[in-house]
């Protein structure tokens, strides 16, 4: 082991943001697409039409719902972090399972 000094590093488990936010659009396209095909859709329009503009804010409400979601649970992860002990090691320093 190398004797480099050990110091005070804080662990904690993170939300992955960029999932979080795919996620919510996803469910805010899915969601869209429910309420798009609950009532008929105007025949001068078409279905496709209605879902693609309807699907604008369902999409982009369903991804600020996933980034606040993110940022709540990003918040009791720093709450919920602790303090632990750790040294550097450099490459020569590690040693393997026998």
């Amino acid at each position: 082991m190398s004797d480099a000094p050990e110091t005070d590093v804080r662990i904690r488990r993170a939300p992955k943001f960029g999932a979080f936010i795919a996620v919510g659009g996803a469910l805010g396209a899915f969601a869209t697409l429910i309420a798009t095909s609950l009532f008929p859709s105007d025949p001068a329009v078409g279905f496709l039409a209605s879902f693609a503009y309807f699907a604008l804010f369902g999409v982009a409400a369903g991804v600020v719902l996933g980034a606040l979601a993110a940022l709540l649970l990003d918040r009791r992860s720093s709450k919920r972090s602790r303090l632990v002990k750790a040294a550097r090691a450099t490459d020569g320093d590690v040693s393997g399972p026998s």
